[in-house]
């Protein structure tokens, strides 16, 4: 587990700096890594494709219902590599983990 955490962690945070650089947000930004941090901190179990958790962190974060602010769900899809379903289904237990 902690192997693939390593893996995870370090694709998440490429993935996540992919992010800001494209659509850049300072409080989203800090509000991701910290997140991250604490599910790493926290020693969750992030099987599955790094996308899907990264995008998670971002949407679970920054989500109020109605996906991310000044972003399209399409443009999530293309960043992360992986589709909204995964995304979804990530922010959810991203949110249930550290009760958001």
């Amino acid at each position: 587990m902690i192997a693939i955490n390593n893996i995870s962690s370090q694709l998440c945070r490429k993935l996540l700096r992919k992010f800001f650089a494209k659509y850049p947000n300072d409080r989203l930004k800090i509000r991701a890594h910290r997140t991250l941090t604490k599910l790493l901190a926290d020693q969750v179990s992030m099987s599955g494709k790094p996308g899907g958790w990264a995008g998670g962190v971002v949407y679970a974060v920054s989500s109020i219902g109605v996906g991310v602010p000044g972003v399209l769900n399409s443009e999530l899809e293309e960043v992360f590599g992986v589709s909204m379903g995964t995304i979804y289904k990530r922010a959810a237990m991203i949110r249930k983990l550290l009760i958001f």
